[in-house]
């Protein structure tokens, strides 16, 4: 299914108007509104291959019909997306779920949307139908040279595929860990992790990263190989310089102060990208902003004001920004709609904060006043700033309204049926 600028522009007519004083509104308040604007249409955000079908706890898992079968038909809904809101215009891959079968034609069609492909992603998290050893027990860490042999494999294949696709970097997460006490030796568990992540940091082209991603718990209860964003940065350190910390938004432990550890791995120059999502409890894989919207605004605060060397925080040669979320009630492309918009949104408040105004309360020790500063910034509405930009490229003024009107599901259903499952999860 195709969505014709056309068709976007049909619906919305009426709103125009409305769109058109709130612009002019903000514009009285904030001077560099079109340079505001123009930032918003540069900023681009992948949407995960895996992310299209509806997700699901290990209870069970209910699928809302008319998912994408195939890979062809997740970069035609990646492509939807991006014509509703002009800022999805990536796709990350997950290997072996979305293998492509002829490279050169999927990188054809990816164009034919306008979307590049971001990180591709290894798995070492499940066994595979054809997988003679079992990870069971861990992948890069396990106490078996040959099943880490096996993985390390996995990961070069999947470097390749990221080649034939034009991607830069390679996205690493790993379930390694331990249920129980005794069960791991914690020392030799690394050590193994990092031996086999420099053979796969030796299989890198030189213009690509490496992503090492961590998470506090889950799937294993008692230790995770790679827990945290100091063991991260630990092993991308030692690692190299194409080595980076990818941050999960929600693979931290309740009320952790993510926006520091931003700041902190930003300082270390070794901050290499994001999994947007929210969270309440723990790794919910939540709409992005549908919990802690001032954290998401906090971590862009620190983004826009650090400075790390040979990596901006924006821009073609800047951050990995990737969603990674979970959607078990709701319809998958509206939950990625309006994840999109949060992250906009937070972007757009943080480039309106009065920098040097903050920087001199901050001097001053003036601390009612930095906390007036932020939240001025934050109750800002650039709604319509967000909405302009969308517009000016040929987007919706409102996606997730013209989703429902284009009644895209409706027509997904149709042609795929209602039962149709997303590959993958």
């Amino acid at each position: 299914m195709i969505i014709r600028e056309e068709e976007i522009t049909r619906t919305e007519t009426a709103d125009l108007q409305r769109q058109k004083n709130g612009l002019n509104f903000t514009r009285s308040l904030i001077p560099n509104t079109d340079e505001i604007i123009q930032k918003l249409i540069d900023f681009q955000v992948a949407i995960p291959s895996w992310a299209l079908g509806t997700g699901g706890t290990r209870f069970g898992r209910f699928p809302g019909g008319g998912e994408p079968r195939n890979l062809e038909e997740k970069i035609a809904e990646i492509g939807l997306l991006h014509a509703l809101n002009k800022s999805s215009g990536a796709i990350s891959l997950h290997i072996p779920w979305d293998i492509p079968a002829n490279p050169a034609d999927i990188k054809s069609l990816a164009d034919s949307y306008d979307l590049k492909f971001d990180a591709v992603n290894s798995n070492t998290f499940q066994d595979q139908p054809d997988q003679k050893l079992s990870y069971k027990f861990g992948s890069l860490h396990h106490v078996d040279k040959g099943v880490r042999k096996q993985a390390i494999e996995h990961n070069i294949e999947v470097i390749k595929h990221g080649i034939s696709l034009g991607s830069e970097s390679l996205t690493v997460w790993l379930s390694d860990g331990s249920c129980f006490p005794g069960q791991l030796n914690f020392r030799k568990a690394f050590e193994n992790t990092l031996e086999s992540l420099q053979e796969i940091y030796g299989a890198l082209p030189e213009n690509w990263k490496l992503l090492v991603e961590y998470k506090a718990f889950e799937p294993n209860f008692y230790s995770t190989t790679i827990g945290d964003w100091g063991q991260s940065l630990l092993l991308a350190s030692k690692l190299g310089k194409k080595a980076f910390t990818l941050v999960d938004l929600g693979h931290h432990l309740p009320n952790a102060n993510i926006e520091q550890i931003v700041a902190l791995l930003m300082m270390e120059g070794k901050l290499g990208g994001f999994h947007f999502n929210d969270s309440k409890y723990g790794d919910d894989d939540l709409t992005v902003g549908s919990i802690k919207p001032y954290q998401l605004f906090l971590i862009f605060n620190e983004l826009i004001g650090g400075n790390q060397e040979n990596n901006p925080p924006f821009g073609k040669q800047g951050f990995g920004w990737m969603i990674d979320a979970s959607h078990n009630v709701k319809d998958p492309l509206e939950d990625l709609l309006q994840s999109i918009e949060a992250i906009m949104l937070s972007y757009a408040q943080a480039l309106i904060i009065d920098r040097k105004a903050l920087a001199e309360a901050q001097t001053n020790n003036d601390v009612a006043s930095a906390q007036e500063i932020l939240q001025a910034a934050f109750r800002t509405d650039m709604r319509y700033v967000v909405a302009e930009a969308r517009i000016l490229t040929g987007g919706a003024l409102n996606p997730l309204e013209t989703f429902r009107k284009l009644r895209v599901r409706e027509k997904l259903i149709k042609e795929r049926g209602l039962k149709s499952i997303a590959t993958g999860l």
